[in-house]
């Protein structure tokens, strides 16, 4: 009989017990390259497995199998991301409850498997259930709290059992109906001594009208976690009076209850050693703390449940604390000595990065009372995107809810359903983006579209990308601000945060060199031998050192905030030290960031003689994570030095003289400074170099633009007046010659030359009053003269400004260098200018360029020539060289105009842009906002912005709200974003070359 009600609770699949429907689509929860969890060859044994919902499965697994590979196809089966959090329990023979030790095998702990039922429950209960990232956790954990409640394991007033009660009624049933409530409560028991409190739950659960099951979950462990008995097993002891006592552990370290009263705690930070003999329990404490104890001692009832609990608090101290699983100890030689049991597992932190990578997807699936749709995580490789995505940010409620389909896999051995032979859902590496919705049948399983379309199968804009519309919008609550109050004030701490946040874009800029190309480049063998040695070889020490140096800062931020070590103060509040140390050990590297000039270069002349290095280079720079050009990765060491210049200056004119941290600082400073300006010369070069190379493979018609002695200054658009009138065009300013283009109407976009004006003998006059034209000028050259108009008087000022400049320049130098210059187009130098100002700028000979149709392939939208095109400004070298030395990267909270919610993104400024992430271990942007063109300000009264640190955003119609977390945070933001959207003055820039106070 026991056989056969076993096998009916079995064919209960998770989809049918969570409520989700009877379709056992197949999806893989693991990360990409990951595989299932192995399982060993031999004879399978079912053991019985209750889940949080009190319903029954079967596994089948070999005789040999670990308790891990039980808990990882449990975890598997239920698509469960944020498996750490659970564990299995079981009654031993001694009829005492213990956890399933997941490196044992599982025989070697359960003497009869078969009539054991394993539990899965909550194992760690974190302080904050914000920091639970995905619903489907958040949705176990209530169910937990539910059975918490049940049993009489946590305790609470009568108002807030009823408020618990209430809330997971209204998860279950819904709105608030008084018939089907009553009925409900008779069927359903949730606290002892329910009759009691109906009234009060009634009256609690029609507040709550409107939440949705997720909202209800929510609250649920919002009330639960500011209980005193929140996820706390007492085990028995006795002190050393012999009184009787309950002894349990937290996140935050061990409490002592004297029946269910919290009569004492020990926090982490003040224990120094935790260890058992026989049945004595010893917590040993820091000689710091002015204890009148050193030692404190429990007798626990027995050996074994000494042990246990002991083994516990080692496993919650790690999970909480550490920032990575402990190594495993070297096993002796001869004799072994104490327990070599060890936590086995991530820890809380690597949890969380785990979840907030970036290579998860969004699936939608639904829960039983629900009819709103909820959001799950999912690998990057299954690439299932549904149109309406929404997340919830800051551990905020999202909308909806649900569980995940099952995940029904023959070879692991999972649970027994009738479901086994439904269809699955084949992910095919080039699925980008899937549109599903509540009407999608089986066919939608077949759909399949290319990387860079959208479900309509319009290509996205790079200007406006999904992120920057509304609908990714999520709102956040009052949490934020608290968490805020909790990190240091001192504005040193934010100077030393930005070494952080920034280090990390900086570490991932060159894994797109080191990792990324690298393989690119070996995968089709195109690169010469010597160059693929000179390029790695420099780049891999960088890299290497680089990991490590954020280690280290990350390190010392976690002490400041007290987030490893509470207790220390002082010591640690200071980042001079780690700057100082490791720069110095960065002198050594000084070899490497040295070659950094010749391998641009030799990489330029290796595209140039090979057709097929190009085409991979080309192709690498569409990829996601190439999402600059890519010559400017091998410029990012060298600007990183001025990055901490321009750190340790405002961290010494921070510090007084006297603090501890400023002699450090100081010579930190002194160090960085005597590199940048040794490398400073070798800097200016490789930018303008990159520049010249950036700009050749953007125009058509033109061969020798990057030849020794030219320099790029200026890039932007002008109106040309021609026989048609005012028509834009596209100018580009060097030291030797001006050449003006047009947009192309091929797949590339690129621009083509139409003519050229050589600066050697060129005068330049205002002629509005000529023209009746508004900002018009007049450039008269030795055998042709063109009238231009610029969109204001600013631009023409700065247009004039420059070519004054360069045109006395190339007198000087007599104009040797313009005559190098031999267009590739029909028109030569000795053309009329007749000739060259109307039938050449006839937009129909754009499309028959042979050059041009031998060169299509996609191109980046968003690039600062495209983005001028579009939004008619310009762009000097001078403000490339500031753009480049005010790069920033956090996390800032992002508001649309007509929204109410603010989004938690991380935020990249480079390249007079913003990238946006979902969080800073993303590989790719999601988007970007180009800035040329905004305007930045504080927000005015009529905004309705109630918040401190903001600021705002805008383009003509196009408004966004930026949040930082501080003062500084925000003073910087502003500062770096102007910098992108204010044009600086020639003379800086020459100032710069000339007289740059390193």
């Amino acid at each position: 009989m026991a056989d056969v009600e076993l096998t009916h609770q079995s064919l209960q699949t998770p989809a049918a017990r969570l409520g989700g429907v009877q379709d056992s689509t197949v999806i893989s929860t693991l990360e990409p390259g990951q595989r299932p969890p192995g399982s060993p060859a031999g004879k399978l044994v079912p053991i019985k497995v209750q889940l949080l919902d009190d319903t029954q499965e079967v596994y089948e697994v070999p005789l040999k199998a670990s308790g891990k590979l039980l808990l990882d196809l449990i975890c598997h089966n239920l698509n469960l991301v944020e498996s750490d959090y659970f564990a299995l329990e079981f009654l031993d023979h001694r009829k005492v409850m213990v956890w399933l030790d997941l490196l044992k095998p599982i025989m070697k702990q359960v003497r009869r498997p078969r009539h054991v039922v394993m539990r899965f429950v909550v194992k760690f209960f974190p302080p904050d259930h914000a920091q639970l990232q995905e619903e489907l956790t958040r949705y176990l954990f209530a169910l937990q709290i539910k059975q918490d409640l049940a049993s009489g394991r946590m305790t609470c007033n009568e108002t807030s059992a009823a408020l618990l009660v209430s809330h997971i009624i209204q998860s279950e049933i819904g709105d608030f109906d008084e018939v089907v409530v009553r009925e409900h409560l008779e069927k359903s028991k949730y606290v002892p001594q329910q009759e009691a409190l109906e009234d009060k739950i009634m009256e609690f659960h029609r507040r709550h009208v409107g939440h949705t099951p997720a909202a209800s979950d929510y609250q649920l462990l919002e009330i639960a976690r500011r209980l005193e008995m929140y996820g706390i097993r007492q085990h028995r002891a006795k002190d050393r009076e012999g009184t009787k006592i309950n002894l349990s552990v937290s996140h935050t370290g061990i409490i002592v209850f004297q029946g269910n009263n919290k009569i004492n705690s020990f926090n982490w930070a003040k224990v120094r050693k935790l260890s058992f003999k026989r049945k004595r329990f010893l917590i040993k404490f820091r000689p710091e703390m002015n204890s009148c104890q050193d030692t404190l001692e429990f007798s626990m009832a027995s050996r074994d449940s000494c042990k246990a609990f002991w083994k516990i608090c080692v496993e919650y101290h790690a999970f909480f604390r550490l920032f990575e699983e402990p190594k495993p100890k070297p096993k002796p030689i001869l004799f072994s000595r104490g327990s070599s049991f060890r936590f086995s597992g991530r820890t809380q932190k690597q949890l969380l990065d785990y979840v907030k990578e970036g290579g998860y997807k969004k699936i939608q699936f639904e829960r039983k009372h629900s009819k709103i749709r909820s959001i799950r995580n999912l690998p990057e490789h299954q690439s299932l995107v549904p149109k309406q995505s929404g997340s919830s940010t800051f551990g905020a409620p999202s909308a909806s809810t649900g569980p995940p389909s099952p995940i029904q896999r023959k070879d692991l051995g999972v649970c027994r359903s009738t479901d086994e032979a439904g269809g699955s859902l084949a992910c095919s590496p080039h699925v980008s983006e899937l549109s599903l919705n509540s009407q999608s049948g089986p066919g939608v399983q077949n759909l399949s579209l290319s990387p860079s379309l959208s479900p309509d199968g319009k290509q996205h804009s790079p200007l406006m990308t999904p992120l920057l519309t509304e609908a990714a919008c999520v709102k956040t609550d009052d949490e934020e601000e608290m968490r805020r109050k909790r990190f240091p004030a001192d504005k040193a701490y934010f100077i030393a945060k930005e070494v952080s946040t920034t280090e990390r874009t900086y570490l991932k800029d060159l894994e797109v060199i080191t990792a990324c190309f690298q393989n690119a480049v070996a995968k089709h063998d195109v690169i010469p031998e010597p160059l693929k040695t000179l390029l790695f070889s420099n780049f891999d020490p960088l890299s290497k050192f680089h990991t490590g140096f954020l280690k280290e800062i990350e390190q010392r931020l976690a002490l400041w905030e007290g987030r490893s070590n509470a207790h220390i103060k002082g010591d640690y509040q200071r980042i001079g030290d780690v700057m100082l140390k490791n720069l110095r050990s960065m002198k050594q590297l000084t070899v490497h960031l040295q070659k950094h000039n010749e391998i641009l270069m030799e990489l330029e002349k290796a595209i140039r003689n090979s057709r097929k290095l190009e085409a991979v280079c080309r192709d690498f720079e569409q990829q996601k994570v190439c999402y600059l050009p890519l010559n400017i990765f091998f410029l990012r060491p060298l600007h990183r030095l001025m990055h901490y210049k321009q750190i340790l200056e405002r961290l010494c004119k921070h510090y007084p003289p006297n603090h501890v941290d400023f002699r450090d600082s100081r010579a930190a400073l002194a160090e960085v400074a005597e590199m940048a300006a040794q490398l400073h010369g070798t800097m200016i070069k490789m930018e303008n170099f990159q520049k010249l190379v950036e700009l050749k493979r953007d125009l058509i018609g033109i061969d020798n633009l990057v030849i020794p002695g030219r320099e790029f200054i200026r890039q932007g658009c002008l109106s040309k007046l021609s026989a048609k009138g005012l028509q834009q065009r596209m100018f580009f300013l060097f030291n030797d010659i001006l050449l003006y283009t047009s947009r192309g109407l091929t797949v590339s976009n690129q621009f083509k030359v139409h003519g050229q004006l050589p600066l050697y003998g060129m005068t330049i006059e205002e002629s509005e009053d000529e023209w009746s034209v508004p900002h018009c000028f007049t450039l008269n050259g030795q055998r042709q003269s063109i009238v231009v108009a610029a969109s204001a008087r600013v631009e023409m000022d700065k247009w004039i400004e420059d070519l004054q400049m360069a045109a006395d320049l190339a007198q000087q130098c007599n104009g040797s260098t313009s005559e190098l210059m031999t267009p590739g187009t029909s028109e030569g130098p000795n053309k009329s200018s007749d000739e060259t100002s109307v039938e050449q700028e006839s937009e129909d000979d754009l499309s028959t360029s042979r050059t041009s149709l031998e060169r299509q392939s996609p191109h980046r939208g968003n690039t600062t020539m495209h983005v001028c095109w579009h939004r008619n400004t310009s762009v000097s070298m001078v403000d490339y060289s500031i753009a480049v030395e005010n790069q920033l990267s956090g996390n800032l909270l992002r508001k649309f105009k007509n929204s109410n919610g603010w989004q938690k993104l991380w935020v990249v400024f480079t390249n007079f842009c913003l990238f946006f992430y979902k969080s800073h271990q993303d590989n790719h942007p999601l988007a970007s906002l180009p800035l040329l063109g905004y305007s930045v300000t504080i927000p005015a009264e009529s905004d309705n912005i109630h918040k401190d640190y903001v600021f705002k955003l805008q383009f003509k119609s196009h408004v966004y709200f930026f949040r930082a977390e501080s003062e500084y945070t925000f003073e910087r933001w502003m500062e770096v974003i102007r910098s992108a959207t204010s044009s600086a003055t020639r003379t800086r820039l020459l100032s710069r070359k000339e007289s740059h106070a390193y």
